[in-house]
């Protein structure tokens, strides 16, 4: 037991450092081979604030552990707006930027439905997979065209100054060093947090949502409440919107490509209905704060205060 904990603290370090790695290599390896930014932005750096659940549900999925990888996706959904969000709101108001709303939050509204009704049978299957990842790739190609017309660059200035500092040599040895971490580290975070669950008696459904979501969440966290402390927190909305909306289209259908993953009916009826409860109450506070063009604080312990109440219904269900 002690050392299934240990493995699951080692594991996501490890997750949260390899992923950092392994999408700067990646970044910077596709850019020196002629990429342009606008493409290594809306692919490479985008995905990237999923790697880490995208490396835990592969590996879970691949070890018989399919439901633990569905808890990730929709846990780390609902931590990033509960938490992360709530959080942060409560640091600093959060800016609203007028595009978002016209733009990526009708994209996470589609995706939390489409993802819904692909929940609705209990199972995720091939073709469920097929269906998700055509999403990404529609999603994609059209953030691609859409900041190709204004111009954008897909990167910001702190990661292409980290990217101009690495030579080919040096960005493909932070590819293979980062690829190959995280997928030690999320082989041995899914060891840990599968004998916890059988220790405790509990599913990994609920492990997933709870300790690998929070887990895997944490750079969204850390990137947030260290651009508010900085002042740069008007970037905070628009990266949890865009992890969750990667998540639920690159994560969640790992699963199903892998095997056909039968689901608990929690996990659509308390946790799908969660995440979907959040992401309204999330809109809500976007809309009805237009005129103020920020989240304050008060909406800040709304948000946290829904997450404290999820975990304590899970806690009281398991």
């Amino acid at each position: 037991m002690l050392l299934a904990c240990l493995a699951i603290a080692v594991g996501l370090v490890v997750l949260v450092w390899s992923a950092d790695r392994f999408v700067l290599g990646a970044a910077a390896t596709a850019r020196n081979f002629g990429m342009s930014p606008l493409l290594i932005g809306m692919t490479i750096v985008s995905l990237g604030t999923s790697a880490p659940e995208i490396f835990v549900s592969l590996t879970a999925s691949l070890e018989g552990a399919g439901t633990l990888a569905i808890g990730n996706a929709l846990g780390s959904n609902i931590a990033n707006i509960g938490l992360v969000l709530g959080i942060t709101a409560l640091i600093a108001p959060l800016p609203i930027q007028g595009r978002m709303l016209k733009k990526e939050i009708p994209i996470l509204l589609l995706v939390t439905v489409i993802a819904g009704l692909v929940l609705q049978d209990l199972s995720i299957d091939f073709w469920d997979g097929i269906i998700l990842l055509s999403c990404l790739v529609v999603t994609l190609f059209w953030l691609f065209f859409e900041n190709s017309d204004q111009g954008t660059t897909g990167i910001d200035e702190e990661e292409s100054e980290a990217m101009d500092q690495l030579s080919t040599k040096q960005s493909m040895f932070w590819l293979v060093v980062g690829l190959v971490a995280l997928m030690l580290s999320a082989k041995l975070l899914v060891w840990g947090a599968v004998d916890v669950a059988r220790f405790f008696g509990i599913s990994e459904l609920v492990i997933g949502l709870t300790i690998v979501a929070i887990g895997t969440s944490l750079p969204e966290l850390a990137a947030s409440i260290t651009s508010a402390l900085k002042g740069h927190h008007d970037i905070a909305i628009g990266n949890v919107v865009g992890s969750n909306i990667f998540n639920l289209l690159s994560v969640l259908p790992i699963p199903g490509l892998v095997a056909v993953t039968q689901i608990e009916g929690s996990a659509l009826y308390r946790d799908y209905a969660s995440m979907l409860a959040l992401t309204l109450l999330l809109i809500a506070f976007l809309y009805g704060s237009r005129r103020a063009k920020r989240v304050g604080r008060r909406a800040g312990s709304v948000l946290l205060l829904a997450y404290v109440s999820y975990l304590g219904l899970l806690l009281v269900q398991s």
